[in-house]
């Protein structure tokens, strides 16, 4: 039942082998008609790019008579410096350099303009390049870092092009090829990520919504009328990764507002009427983040703390993770002290992690925020129809891990067949001192094939065959089961599932990692009644009744649906605020160490 963690030394995927042929160009102009008809075109259009010659190959000569002449002509020199240029493996002008991983991609993509340079006309850059340009220059409210796509240096470079006196054909040569690599590399990231997650041992594939770019640019981008609205496309498609990123871009905005100021630390928790030196600062800042409404009267200039700043602070503890008490408490003042760029950090690395999942689903998918102790029932829209608590694994040892499955069943009054490990460190420990605690607790011991070999006191025979675990231990259906009287089942190499509890009075903490790394489910018959909804006869009384029976059933699923576990430390609601959550595995500092890595971009 226990979670993986991180990787110790994480390291980036070769794009080579990410950025292959999956889509036809037809496939965006389809995405942004029919949502699900997509899932159809990939499935139909999808191949490989296992053929692609990577060699030293020219693909340029004059330009030819019947040449697009919206399209830079080149001469024999110019021609020949591209060339040059796309047999190169570094380009020094680029943070972090590389262009190998590109070069098939490129070769592929000049070779559909001979003799000429797409993104140059009559001299100076088209529409087309201006609004990329613009693009990479604003990558940061995409949650990219502008640097990795030459965002800084783009006004110099288009200036060389915009002087009176016309620019040498090699510095036309050089703007056009930097602008297709940076625009690569700009698309690629924004669709599938920067980084592989299977870099951190996390369950997900990438591989199956890989984009093809030199067709996209060659037919999508370099003749759009609307660049932004194409890249766009190749974006996540759900409502709640668009949410996130204008969450990025607002919380950007207040970064710049804020000046930072921090707020004292009081001695003990200040309640309403109490008096705290903050005051100013703490409205100062609920009002630029929102908790604090405008229409609210202003609060007095002296420091009483009074209850219409107090029902902001509750306001804000709730989307933090806290306890919404309304008192000023240290682990209050320590989340209003977290610097705004940090928020903006954590929306950033939620982005990345939206572009690791698939771009459509058979099913809308149920799925589990890790750091926010919830799971979410999506509904056709891709909205949440409703969510729930749940508790999911400690932070040490057990933790959840993050992958995909799908499930295939329900089970109630389910049997818990106890882990090796909880087995051995857990529950012989108990056995040593008492031979009847498994007895008490409404265990069993089984051999390997699931007889029953004894459910009564243990001996010392028994005992040491438990130990070296040659038996084991389950528990018996029943109101006190580990797993309630629900089980979720979806295969996975962890043996996580998700089930119901007696440990009810778990989901009134605003922390909930207590598990040895399942997830326990807050309203089991809620959860069970929306998975069997395609079964009319398996109403919440229906489930009821299964669940305080006398069998252990397994219900079947007509239709799996597809399960995520996932880790985002920041989560856009529908109404407009932004929930922040505190990183309890310490996914958000490895990811974002192994984000700023200076070879991310290379082999």
């Amino acid at each position: 039942m226990a979670g993986q963690g991180l990787g110790k030394s994480p390291i980036t995927r070769n794009r080579s082998n990410v950025v292959q042929r999956q889509f036809r160009a037809k496939h965006f102009t389809l995405r942004r008609l029919c949502f699900f008809a997509l899932l159809v075109s990939w499935c139909a259009g999808c191949k490989t790019s296992t053929g692609k010659d990577s060699g030293s190959v020219p693909v340029f000569g004059i330009a030819r008579a019947d040449a697009d002449s919206s399209h830079q002509p080149l001469s024999h020199e110019g021609a020949a410096y591209l060339q040059d240029l796309l047999d190169a493996t570094v380009l020094p002008d680029f943070r972090p350099p590389g262009s190998e991983k590109f070069r098939t991609e490129l070769k592929e993509f000049y070779a559909a303009f001979p003799g000429a340079l797409p993104w140059v006309q009559e001299a100076k850059p088209t529409p087309q390049a201006r609004a990329i340009i613009q693009l990479l220059e604003s990558a940061e409210t995409k949650g990219l870092n502008p640097e990795d796509y030459g965002g800084p240096s783009w006004n110099a470079r288009t200036s060389v092009l915009e002087q009176p006196v016309p620019p040498r054909e090699p510095d036309l040569v050089r703007f056009d090829f930097d602008l297709t690599v940076a625009t690569m590399r700009y698309v690629a990231d924004l669709h599938i990520g920067r980084l592989n997650p299977r870099q951190y041992h996390f369950g997900l594939d990438i591989g199956g919504h890989d984009v093809d770019l030199s067709e996209l640019l060659r037919l999508e981008i370099v003749e759009a009328s609307d660049v932004p609205a194409v890249v766009e496309t190749i974006e996540p498609p759900f409502p709640a990764y668009r949410r996130t990123r204008a969450a990025l871009k607002a919380y950007l905005e207040l970064a710049r507002q804020d000046d930072g100021e921090s707020l004292p630390v009081p001695a003990k928790p200040v309640r309403p009427g109490d008096t705290y030196a903050g005051v100013p600062r703490l409205a100062k800042l609920l009002r630029l983040l929102g908790d604090l409404r405008a229409q609210e009267q202003a609060p007095s200039p002296e420091t009483i703390y009074g209850s219409e700043l107090a029902g902001a602070v509750k306001q804000f503890q709730r989307r933090h993770g806290l306890d919404p008490s309304g008192q000023i408490d240290a682990p209050t003042v320590k989340q209003l002290n977290t610097p705004l760029q940090t928020r903006v950090r954590q929306l950033k690395l939620t982005l990345e992690r939206w572009r690791w999942l698939p771009h459509a689903f058979e099913r809308p998918p149920i799925v589990v925020n890790i750091p926010a102790f919830r799971v979410y029932a999506v509904n056709d829209k891709y909205e949440a129809a409703f969510s729930m608590k749940v508790v999911v694994g400690r932070t040490f040892e057990h933790k959840t891990p993050v992958f995909a499955s799908r499930m295939l069943s329900v089970i109630f009054r389910p049997y818990w067949n106890v882990p090796l490990g909880i087995q051995q460190h857990e529950l012989v420990p108990d056995v040593e001192k008492d031979s009847a605690y498994l007895v008490r607790n409404n265990y069993e011991i089984v051999d390997h094939r699931g007889n029953v070999v004894s459910d009564g006191a243990v001996d010392d025979d028994l005992l040491e065959k438990l130990r070296s675990g040659k038996l084991a231990i389950r528990q018996k259906p029943g109101p006190d089961d580990a797993l309630g009287l629900i089980k979720f089942e979806f295969p996975n190499r962890y043996d996580v599932y998700m089930h119901d509890t007696p440990a009810k009075s778990l989901f009134s903490r605003s922390r909930r990692d207590f598990s040895h790394g399942c997830i326990r489910v807050e309203d089991a018959v809620k959860l069970a009644a929306w998975v069997l909804r395609d079964d009319p006869e398996w109403t919440p009384e229906e489930i009821r009744v299964a669940m305080n029976g006398e069998e252990t059933k397994e219900v079947k699923l007509k239709n799996p649906i597809p399960v995520l576990i996932l880790y985002g430390t920041a989560v856009a609601q529908e109404n407009g605020e932004v929930d922040f959550y505190r990183d309890i595995y310490g996914y958000d500092g490895e990811l974002e160490r192994a984000l700023t890595q200076d070879d991310l971009h290379r082999n």
